[in-house]
């Protein structure tokens, strides 16, 4: 259980003996100036306000009240009663450091597993096959890993779901293409080696001739129909295309694989089952010569129901089908407690209709979670959506590229001893860490600019400044001769510097808690920022291996090293930059 955690439920209890409604909660929270020397100590309760208006009394007396009936002696050394109520509570440095040791000792670092785990869906990344992987793709992909990784570290189980774009009319139209190349001898392989060529070729080629294009549509008849030659057509292009996103996630330190593909195609065979029950249960209605559903509880401006398309007058049908389709197989087949998407906040109004019409159909239960957790737009300098200087996409790849190359200068300035592998290793794990850092230290909800300047530097809140910081920790052990887990000499803490980073470090849950629920990998982004912002304060303030110090100090210091190692490590982990050992 974490300090909040524990105090919470301390507090609770205190508040039940005071005579307090039940209703009445402690609002158990760190302190803001916690992490430096303060009088308002490392947490604050903050209850004794509320339950003074339902009691009708004053705040500071209930406080009284709940610190009458407080039982927390064994971890705190100092509790105190602020202002018009608050509560501070200074935590005692013999159980931090007992903690701490509790932490070194545990491979979780004492993260304990949800008493319910739940089967978690995550939607994410879901790249057109038509088109390599551009900027675009880069905030779904990272964000969704990010959130993916903290769930299954903090005992979930969760099914990554990557919802490519692999079937509609365009696929008619890079069949024809693609079997017109094969017929003059180019393999799939080296024809769809630039998928953005590849498709500017065929769109060109189905505006200017009128004999492909219908040869287009003819193969958008026989792909729906499961021709064979032309469904043989489509899974070449398929599994090209999909080997290209594949690289780009391997780059990217992404832990999306094939089989985490569950493409727009999976759900072919139930579209039309679908529609017809929705149309059963009078949901969906003839408008016309469409099948659409009309949604009251989204009205418009001039208060008429929201229109939903879910079969075109064609017989086709649309990406709130298929949407529809996946909400109820992730449900009823996945089993899924929560279903997350990660898409950004122009579909905003999509996922709500989808939502609504899954709920009113109920394909889903009302047990069922369904999250759209959007995010904003990439930026350039000039606040508009990140162009390359001719204006055209970036792409990904090209993105990432340059990114390992600027990363390969700055490291071989900053370190000339390094062998050409070294540095090359550590340039494309630094490159990397700087595009996901920049983006993931956002709120996900906002938009960004982008700037190779700031993501690359080593000072301030960025992926290269906190891997410096673990690198710093390791080069400390290797001086000392350990790798710190071998340390079983009591902890003490005594300076200010050390109880500030044994607190930092043990609310590593408490962070990786509120991640998982509200989706924000920004909050663990400040959280290991400021945890290595305490170490660097703490390792100018606390000497560890200069001549003087103690053998106890020293052991105490490193053991107190090793977990925030461990912590920086893993919260880099979980966001899915890597760290080295040195740089």
């Amino acid at each position: 259980m974490n300090i909040r955690d524990l105090l919470n439920q301390r507090f609770t209890k205190a508040m039940q003996a005071a005579g307090l409604p039940s209703e009445c909660q402690p609002h158990v929270t760190p302190s803001k100036a916690s992490g430096k020397k303060s009088q308002f100590g490392e947490y604050q309760a903050n209850g004794a306000m509320a339950a003074a208006k339902i009691a009708k009394a004053k705040p500071v007396d209930i406080a009284q009240r709940i610190v009458n009936q407080l039982n927390i002696d064994d971890l705190a050394s100092q509790v105190d009663i602020a202002g018009p109520g608050f509560i501070n509570i200074t935590l005692k440095p013999e159980w931090l450091a007992r903690e701490i040791v509790t932490v070194n000792q545990n491979k979780n670092l004492s993260i304990q597993p949800p008493l319910s785990p739940q089967t978690v869906v995550v939607d994410y990344s879901s790249p057109n096959l038509a088109k390599e992987m551009h900027v675009g793709h880069l905030r779904s992909t990272i964000i969704g890993d990010a959130i993916v990784r903290t769930l299954e570290f903090q005992g979930h189980k969760v099914i990554r779901q990557n919802h490519v774009g692999d079937w509609g009319t365009q696929f008619g139209m890079l069949i024809a293409e693609l079997e017109e190349q094969l017929q003059d001898g180019e393999s799939a392989t080296l024809a769809l080696k630039d998928l953005e060529r590849f498709y500017q070729r065929a769109k060109k080629h189905f505006d200017d001739s009128e004999n492909f294009a219908n040869k287009a549509r003819d193969y958008v008849v026989k792909l729906q129909s499961n021709d064979e030659k032309t469904l043989s057509l489509w899974k070449q292009f398929k599994q090209v295309s999909l080997a290209h996103s594949q690289e780009i996630y391997t780059t990217l330190n992404v832990s999306l694989t094939e089989q985490d593909v569950y493409g727009e195609s999976a759900y072919n065979d139930d579209l039309g089952i679908l529609v017809d029950e929705l149309c059963a249960q009078k949901l969906a209605i003839e408008d016309q010569g469409a099948q659409v559903v009309f949604l009251e509880e989204m009205p418009d401006k001039d208060g008429s129901p929201s229109p939903v398309i879910i079969r075109k007058q064609d017989g086709g049908f649309l990406y709130a089908t298929t949407d529809l389709a996946a909400i109820r197989y992730r449900a009823n087949s996945l089993n899924a407690d929560r279903i997350l998407y990660f898409i950004d906040a122009r579909q905003s109004l999509h996922m709500q209709q989808v939502f609504t019409i899954a709920r009113k159909a109920t394909f889903v239960n009302n047990q069922v979670s369904l999250e759209h957790h959007a995010f904003g737009t990439m930026m350039g300098n000039d606040g508009k959506p990140f162009k390359t200087r001719s204006g055209g996409t970036v792409k990904l790849a090209d993105l990432l590229e340059e990114a390992i190359e600027r990363a390969e200068k700055i490291v071989a300035e900053k370190n000339t001893e390094l062998s050409d592998s070294e540095r090359k290793e550590i340039a494309q794990k630094v490159g990397v860490g700087a595009i996901k850092y920049a983006d993931l230290s956002k709120t996900r909800t906002n938009d960004y600019i982008f700037n190779w300047e700031s993501m690359l530097s080593f000072e301030g809140n960025t992926a290269p400044y906190l891997q410096y910081a673990y690198t710093r920790i390791q080069s400390i052990f290797r001086k000392a001769g350990v790798t710190g887990n071998e340390l079983n000499t009591p902890i003490t803490l005594t300076e200010d510097a050390e109880i500030a980073l044994a607190v930092k470090t043990l609310q590593f849950s408490e962070v990786i808690e509120q991640v998982t629920k509200e989706a924000y990998p920004h909050l663990l982004c400040h959280y290991i920022y400021d945890l290595a912002g305490l170490f660097m304060r703490f390792y100018e303030q606390c000497p560890i291996l200069k001549e003087g110090i103690d053998e106890t100090t020293k052991n105490s210091r490193l053991q107190l090293l090793y977990a925030i190692a461990n912590t920086l490590g893993k919260g880099l982990d979980l966001l899915g930059i890597d760290t080295m050992d040195r740089m």
